[in-house]
């Protein structure tokens, strides 16, 4: 039984817990009150100079990063020109054959598999936006000697593989300097929103590319077209010229003659020992492999199969970018919610039906499932190339960035050229249909790659760091 004593004992230290519960809240709520009357007391320019300290400006007023927008959107407009041009070229102009033209895209895309690796070891030495201007300008001078050849008489085969395999080489400089020099120009935090936007641009591009290109070859004739690519690069070129920033990389010490192998087998052990990296580069590769399968083939097959007309062609391709646009859009707000890894293996897992609608298409059904099949196609890359290449930049550290990447487009977009050779055999040997068949089974295989990988797991960049 406990006396007055001690309930007046308790009391009073009761009391006491209290008051000091009270003086501690209060001593709590001051500092916070505090900071609030101050906070009254800031003018609006001081509160939103303090806001920019912690927090990056906005893309948009990011003067090197508009730069880099515009060029990508005005350059990839001219492409898609000549994506559809070049093979009409050949298709119309010097009536190549259905393999010959699968060669054609093979010359294009064989630098991935021939360079990829040697230009990463070099541009993680040299500054990378001046090698990004020269491959444009040097791609303008390469397509602009098309139009040139047609108007004296001398256009041939020969010649427009070469353009391709010169003009292929180009591209993989270009895009290796470009993915590696982007994360130098934005903060790392930044990257999804980055190439989010850059993807739009692109997807955009690439919506009014094919109906303008195909009412070029219409009004003009094929070669004449893609003399709106070579300006396009000229246009491209200047805008990464008169860029601000400048390419200053923070290297590693390493010995004055490093070998090559050593610095080759340091990017090699870094991409595949991480449990993110190495399943993306799998379904990377057999991604490439399936649209290289596709590529080779499908204009032909819409033309020779299906009889589409090249005006209806280039209608069809520009519809089709919508899904593209959708992508680019949404793919940062996607990936916030569902993270990131579910973005990539989404991406992979539409590519089957998209090349299935495709393959499966009639003369009566060809304007409806060519078209679904393209936006969904399009509605894959689009969300791949925001979310796998915003997980690659902000993993590899800079100095690695040109050798990762140079890995990845051997091992990985390498597999094109393997893809639209096989593309071309088959149609050779079985059929158009049947090799649009055969491709639509090959775009499966990405998707399994990546479904029961880490990657499926992942939130975002920063839990990849993590």
């Amino acid at each position: 039984m406990i006396s007055k004593i001690d309930q007046t004992d308790l009391r009073l230290r009761a009391s006491r817990s209290v008051r000091a519960g009270s003086s501690i809240g209060t001593s709590a709520a001051a500092p916070g009150r505090s900071r609030c009357r101050r906070r009254a007391r800031m003018t609006g320019k001081e509160f939103a100079k303090k806001v920019r300290a912690w927090r990056p400006a906005g893309l948009w007023q990011h003067h090197d990063f508009v730069r880099l927008w515009t060029a990508a959107g005005i350059s990839a407009a001219g492409t898609q020109v000549t994506l559809l041009a070049l093979p009409l070229t050949a298709i119309l102009v010097l009536h190549a054959s259905a393999f010959e033209v699968a060669a054609l895209a093979t010359a294009a895309t064989v630098p991935n598999l021939a360079l990829g690796i040697a230009a990463g070891i070099w541009l993680d030495r040299v500054q990378r936006r001046p090698v990004m201007v020269a491959a444009d300008f040097g791609r303008a001078v390469v397509l602009a000697s098309v139009p040139v050849a047609y108007v004296f008489g001398v256009l041939s085969l020969p010649q427009l593989y070469l353009i391709a395999l010169i003009g292929g080489s180009l591209n993989v400089l270009f895009d290796i300097a470009s993915g590696a020099y982007l994360p130098l120009v934005v903060p790392r935090m930044q990257l999804v929103e980055a190439n989010a936007k850059l993807q739009a641009a692109i997807v955009g591009a690439q919506a009014a590319g094919p109906s303008i290109g195909g009412a070029l070859v219409t009004l003009l004739s094929a070669p004449m077209a893609i003399v709106v690519d070579a300006v396009s690069f000229v246009i491209s070129g200047s805008l990464i010229a008169s860029a601000n920033a400048r390419d200053q990389v923070q290297r590693e010490p390493q010995p004055k003659m490093t070998p090559v192998r050593t610095e080759l087998r340091q990017a090699a052990r870094y991409l595949l020992s991480d449990p993110y990296l190495q399943p993306l580069l799998v379904g990377h590769a057999l991604a490439n492999l399936a649209l290289g399968l596709l590529w080779a083939i499908v204009i032909v097959y819409a033309v020779r199969v299906l009889g589409l007309m090249p005006a209806t062609l280039g209608v069809i391709l520009s519809l089709g970018q919508v899904g593209g646009v959708i992508g680019a859009a949404f793919a940062h707000r996607i990936a916030e919610r569902a993270g990131v890894g579910r973005v990539v293996v989404a991406s992979f897992f539409l590519f089957g039906p998209a090349t299935l609608l495709m393959a499966t298409a009639t003369g009566e059904t060809a304007i409806v499932f060519v078209t679904v099949g393209w936006t969904l196609e399009s509605l894959a890359r689009s969300l791949y190339g925001v979310s796998a290449t915003s997980v690659r930049q902000a993993l590899v550290p800079d100095r690695l960035q040109g050798r990762v990447i140079g890995l990845t487009t051997t091992a990985g977009t390498g597999a094109f050229p393997i893809g639209t050779l096989l593309g071309g055999a088959l149609a050779g040997a079985f059929g158009l249909r049947e090799a649009m068949l055969f491709a639509a089974g090959a775009a499966v295989l990405p998707f399994i790659a990546v479904a029961a990988s880490p990657i499926r797991t992942l939130r975002d960049t920063s839990t990849a760091n993590s």
